[in-house]
């Protein structure tokens, strides 16, 4: 069997599972099956030219896609669970084409290798009766994953907005520059309006769209704004295991800004995208790290459902 056969069929059993977390849900994605979408411009503040031949990273500005959701596959989890918001960026380039960069709320992903990732779904699916995890089997994934333990056991915060979190792309990606020289970075969208988030007895006072609809008011009075804040690696940092973080003291620069505007005028339409973090441009390619190789076969797999409605 070829990687990529088996990397597809190791794909549709991850689908199979999560769709066994979170219940089947046809037309929706298998995970942040909820979220929002909305306008931006990104200006790069060019600090990243001379790293990085990426269009979107020189000194023009681009038009972006946003979409905002919380990780579930359930449509019907309310904002107010605590769980991990995603920020999905599509930078439409000037020459026709587009760049997808797909954060979260945490700076970990929840397993190093696509068959830990597998074996994390089977061991989080909720029991037929209680609807909850069985914490003894996720005890013994732990057991049998020590390195995962930090990853598994962070608790994402309920943001007080969608504009008042910090979104980690995950993984490593690759910068080549103009001479052909690659460096390795990690990705970071920072709230300019600061790090905000609620305690679980005010979550308990919000409404089930709670974060969409604070959002849209928010805008209503001014763009919410983030950084794009670049971690630079080091040569012993691993670019191989996103549930690894490099040290916080490695050099960080802004690469540009996002301003979000309004709403996106078609939500159906944006919805029904396809988000893809391996969706890379000239400048930019994928690190060794084979979640993110993997995460194009789930993906796919996931939109083949959705577009069927299954």
């Amino acid at each position: 069997m070829s990687s990529s056969t088996a990397d597809q069929t190791l794909a549709v059993r991850v689908v199979d599972s999560m769709e066994r977390m979170s219940g089947r849900h046809p037309g929706y994605r298998r995970s942040s099956a909820r979220g929002a979408g909305f306008r931006a411009t990104f200006t790069p503040s060019g600090a990243a030219a001379a790293l990085t031949t990426a269009a979107h990273l020189q000194t023009r500005p681009v038009p972006a896609t946003v979409r905002f959701s919380n990780s579930e596959g359930d449509p019907r989890t309310p904002d107010t669970a605590p769980v991990t918001r995603g920020m999905a960026v599509r930078f439409h380039l000037y020459d026709g084409g587009d760049t997808d960069l797909v954060a979260l709320s945490v700076p970990r992903f929840v397993a190093s290798t696509p068959r830990e990732f597998l074996e994390l779904t089977e061991a989080l699916r909720p029991d037929p009766v209680t609807r909850r995890p069985d914490l003894a089997r996720v005890h013994a994934f732990v057991g049998a994953h020590p390195h995962l333990a930090e990853a598994v056991a962070q608790r994402p915060p309920i943001p007080v907005s969608y504009a008042t979190a910090a979104y980690w792309a995950i993984h490593a990606f690759i910068w080549v520059d103009a001479d052909g020289a690659r460096r390795p970075v990690r990705y970071r969208w920072e709230p300019e309006a600061g790090r905000a988030e609620l305690t679980a007895a005010d979550a308990a006072t919000r409404t089930a769209h709670f974060l969409t609809d604070e959002l849209h008011q928010r805008l209503e009075r001014a763009p919410v704004a983030f950084d794009l804040r670049i971690q630079l690696a080091e040569p012993d940092d691993p670019t191989h295991d996103p549930s690894t973080v490099w040290p916080d003291h490695r050099r960080e620069f802004t690469a540009g800004r996002l301003e979000i505007t309004a709403p996106a005028d078609d939500q159906d339409h944006g919805n029904a995208q396809a988000f893809n973090p391996t969706r890379v441009t000239t400048g930019i390619q994928l690190s060794d790290d084979p979640v993110l190789a993997f995460r194009a076969h789930a993906y796919a797999e996931s939109h083949l459902r959705r577009s069927h409605n299954q």
